[in-house]
């Protein structure tokens, strides 16, 4: 049985007719810049995530520059982050001129550690401004002890929720603890769009208005420019588009924890390190992440039996070139570079079928009883 990572016509197909309703109705209304399904789906997801304001954006990656910039981040500041992230965490601060600092990472949550993070800052106060935790995979970070650290150093927080769409600490959605939460509106993503899209949500009507001028332009009144901002904004259609799907977002989570909690229970016992679920957090499996140390094997040999995995991520952000300036040398990330060489993601969209999953595991354990023989 060939089981692809990820199926997006399959979720298509369940929702199709009112994705064509969508689409049509922005067609038939012909506004295609920021118009009413932007403005709307701004409201929407905003009132999902739990805060008073929502502004859509291009992408991810440009949800975390305006955030930062909007903050006040720039030349000669200093933002501590995680090294386990997919590049755009990273980039979009060095965009603002501002310098990534990695910490190291929770072993089991693989997400940004509290403890390190303040033996750092005692280190080097002087020129942190923020910390921008990411919540990878879809499993929340520590954001009591993050937002209690940033309150004793006079921090700003700024949380890259760009995996984590529903995600939940202590009963509160990811993306709503520091002054603003950025999310990603990727294919992929559990929230994803038809091409690409992002926004920034806040609870701060300061932010929400230096946003909105930061998104298109500076402009305030047609043609009346007050700040230098840029174009990137979230297109009509795919406003529309996930304004369907949002009204899914919860029901598909607890699928893709559903099929987590299937692999959990059938993995048991095997020479495999399954995700972990922090009491008080709510994971919401946007990656169902496995560790061994024999994961280059192990997705080789499902390769072969049509079983597609991926790895997220391989190389640290720390060891790409592109982040060379920055002079990590291997071994200072000790954890994030031993899990980069021992993790491989598995299939684990809502859309799954009970076949597919029960082939995933049964040529898991069939690697694992071969391996020992």
């Amino acid at each position: 049985m060939r089981v692809p990572f990820i199926n997006l016509n399959r979720e298509y197909q369940s929702i199709k007719d009112e994705i064509l309703t969508a689409i049509q109705r922005v067609f038939e209304r012909g506004q295609f810049i920021l118009g009413k399904e932007v403005s709307l789906f701004e409201e929407e997801f905003a009132h999902y995530c739990g805060v008073r304001y929502g502004v859509g954006v291009a992408t991810g990656t440009d949800a975390l520059y305006l955030a930062l910039i909007a903050a006040g981040i720039g030349e000669g500041d200093e933002v501590i982050t995680v090294s386990n992230s997919f590049i755009a965490t990273a980039l979009a601060i060095s965009f603002t001129g501002a310098r990534p600092v990695f910490v190291d990472i929770d072993p089991e949550t693989y997400t940004i550690d509290p403890n390190l993070t303040e033996e750092l800052l005692k280190k080097r106060r002087k020129r942190v401004k923020a910390i921008l935790p990411v919540h990878l995979y879809g499993h929340p970070a520590d954001m009591g002890a993050i937002m209690e650290i940033a309150k004793k150093y006079d921090l700003i927080v700024i949380e890259d929720a760009c995996q984590a769409h529903g995600a939940e600490f202590e009963g509160k959605k990811a993306g709503s603890f520091g002054v603003m939460g950025c999310f990603s509106f990727y294919p992929t993503k559990n929230l994803g769009c038809y091409g690409d899209g992002g926004m920034v949500v806040t609870n701060s009507r300061k932010l929400y208005e230096r946003l909105l001028l930061l998104r298109n332009y500076g402009e305030r009144k047609k043609y009346q420019h007050i700040i230098k901002g840029r174009n990137s904004r979230l297109d009509e259609l795919q406003a529309a588009i996930l304004r369907v799907k949002l009204k899914y977002n919860d029901e598909w989570n607890e699928k893709r924890r559903r099929n987590a909690f299937f692999y959990h229970e059938r993995l048991k016992g095997l020479d495999i390190i399954c995700p972990t679920e922090r009491e008080g957090f709510k994971h919401v499996y946007h990656l169902y992440v496995i560790r061994t140390k024999k994961r280059n094997d192990l997705q080789k040999f499902l390769k072969n039996k049509g079983i597609e995995t991926l790895i997220h991520y391989s190389i640290p952000i720390h060891r790409q070139r592109a982040f060379n300036e920055l002079g990590y040398n291997s071994g200072r990330l000790p954890i994030t570079e031993e899990v980069s060489r021992e993790i491989l993601s598995l299939p684990i969209s809502s859309q799954m079928t009970n076949s597919e999953l029960e082939d995933v595991i049964n040529q898991i354990n069939l690697f694992c009883s071969s391996y020992k023989s």
